[in-house]
C-alpha cells in the first residue's frame, strides 16, 4: 500500500472513537497488551509522563515536552486527536512520524490487526511506542485518549502522572459524576509513582488522595504550590491552570537535568517546538479570527470568559458540535448578542445543522445554518468588518477545517 492507502485502510477498516464514537471503544487492555507483546513490548525501553484529564491534557503534554527539548532531551510526543495530519499524533521533538514508518508498520501488522480487530486507537498506541523505542528517545509524554484506567496508554510505568482537571464529558462511557470520571483518571496512578494533580476539586479530591495512599504514591495538588511565574508562547489565561501542573509535574522528576532557564524557554516555545494547534489559534487580527479546540462545558467555560476580555465590534460565531455532547447545556453559555453560523463538521457524528439551529433558538441564540463549516466560515469572514471578532470552535473537527 502507498502512504495514502495505508490511511484510508486505518480510518475505514478499523473504528476510530472520533468517528464513531461509543460503539468504536474496546473498553479492555487484553489487545494492546497482547500486541506490545507482539511488539517487543517497546513502551518498557524509554521513559514516560502520563497524562490524564478532561480539559488541559493536550496543552499540558505540549508544554512538558517543549520543556524537556529545551533541556536537550530527545523527547517523544504522543497526543490525540489530530487536526490535519494523522502524523500530528506521534511525534519526536516536534517533527512527525516518518510516512515511510507508518506504511511500514501497518503492512508488517496487517495481519495481527485484522484477525484481532484492534481499535483505531490501540493500533497507534503499538505504533508510537514502536516509533519511540526505535528512535530511542530519552523521555516520552503521553496523553491518555478517553479515561484513564481502561484507556489503551495505561499500560506504561511513568516516572510521573499528572491529572489536569476532571469534568462532565464522555458521561455516557466515563460515568455521570465528576467522582466516577475521576475514578476512571485515577486509574493512571502506578504505586510508588509521584502524581500532580492541576486542581484540588472538592469532589474529586478525596479520591485521587485515597487511591494515591493505597498505592503508596506521592500526590501533589499543583494549585497549592508556591511556584516562580513564568509566561507561555500558549494563548489564553486559563493556560494558566495547566501551567501549575505542568510546573509541579516538573519538579517531581527524578534523574532529569532541567534548570529554570531551560523551563521558562520550554514555555515560552511551546508552538515552535511541538507544532501545537487549535489553542486560542489566532487566524486573522483584521478581524480578530480565534479558533480553539474546547468542546465541553467546563472548556467553553474557560474560553468565554477570555472572549468577553476581547475589544471588538461586532462578535461572530461559528459554531458546530457532535451529536453526543450536552449541546444544549453548552449553548445556555455563549453570549446572546453575538451572531451565529452553525455549522456542521465533516464527520458522522457531526450534529445536523438544523438540530444545532433549533436548540440555540431555545436559548435566545440567532443565526443561520450552513451545511459545511466552510460555507458557515466564509459568511462570517463576509460579514465581518475589520474591528469585529470571529470565533470559530465548539468541536475539535470544527477548527480542524479551518487551520
Amino acid at each position: 500500500m502507498t502512504y495514502k492507502e495505508t490511511l484510508d485502510w486505518m480510518f475505514g477498516q478499523l473504528p476510530m472513537y472520533q468517528q464513531k464514537g461509543a460503539a468504536a471503544l474496546n473498553a479492555k487492555l487484553d489487545n494492546i497488551i497482547l500486541f506490545s507483546d507482539v511488539l517487543g513490548n517497546p513502551h518498557t525501553k524509554f521513559k514516560t509522563i502520563h497524562v490524564a484529564g478532561t480539559n488541559g491534557k493536550g496543552s499540558s503534554s505540549h508544554m512538558l515536552a517543549s520543556i524537556l527539548q529545551e533541556a536537550g532531551y530527545k523527547v517523544g510526543l504522543y497526543t490525540s486527536p489530530h487536526l490535519k495530519d494523522f502524523r500530528e499524533r506521534i511525534k519526536i521533538n516536534g517533527k512527525p512520524v516518518d510516512k515511510k514508518f507508518v506504511k511500514e508498520f501497518i503492512d508488517g501488522n496487517k495481519n495481527f490487526l485484522e484477525y484481532h480487530r484492534l481499535s483505531f486507537f490501540e493500533m497507534t498506541v503499538g505504533m508510537a511506542f514502536s516509533y519511540f523505542a526505535k528512535e530511542e528517545v530519552d523521555v516520552a509524554v503521553i496523553e491518555v485518549g478517553l479515561g484513564g484506567r481502561l484507556d489503551s496508554t495505561n499500560i506504561i510505568t511513568p516516572e510521573v502522572s499528572l491529572i489536569t482537571n476532571i469534568g462532565l464529558d464522555h458521561t455516557q462511557i466515563l460515568g455521570d459524576t465528576l467522582e466516577k470520571i475521576a475514578l476512571e483518571k485515577a486509574g493512571i496512578i502506578k504505586p510508588n509513582v509521584p502524581v500532580v494533580i492541576s486542581e484540588r476539586q472538592p469532589e474529586t479530591e478525596t479520591i485521587f488522595s485515597l487511591i494515591a495512599h493505597q498505592l503508596k504514591s506521592k500526590i501533589v495538588f499543583a494549585d497549592e504550590l508556591f511556584l516562580p511565574i513564568y509566561s507561555t508562547d500558549l494563548l489564553g489565561d486559563y493556560q494558566g491552570r495547566n501551567l501549575k501542573g505542568v510546573l509541579a509535574c516538573i519538579r517531581q522528576l527524578k534523574g532529569f537535568d532541567i534548570s529554570e532557564n531551560e523551563i521558562s524557554n520550554g514555555l515560552k516555545r511551546v508552538v515552535a517546538n511541538t507544532g501545537l494547534m487549535g489553542r486560542w489559534q489566532v487566524l486573522d487580527k483584521r478581524p480578530l479570527v480565534v479558533c480553539d479546540t474546547a468542546h465541553n462545558k467546563e472548556g467553553l467555560w474557560w474560553v468565554l470568559q477570555q472572549i468577553k476580555k476581547q475589544q471588538y465590534g461586532q462578535l461572530h460565531m461559528v459554531l458546530g458540535f457532535v451529536s453526543d455532547k450536552d449541546v444544549k447545556g453548552v449553548l445556555g453559555m455563549f453570549p446572546k448578542e453575538a451572531k451565529y453560523y452553525f455549522v456542521r463538521p465533516s464527520i458522522s457524528r457531526g450534529m445536523d445543522v438544523e438540530e444545532l439551529a433549533s436548540l440555540a433558538l431555545g436559548q435566545g441564540l440567532e443565526g443561520q445554518a450552513y451545511k459545511t463549516v466552510k460555507k458557515g466560515y466564509k459568511a462570517a469572514l463576509t460579514s465581518a468588518e475589520a474591528e469585529d471578532m470571529i470565533y470559530v470552535g465548539g468541536s475539535t473537527f470544527v477548527v480542524a477545517e479551518v487551520v
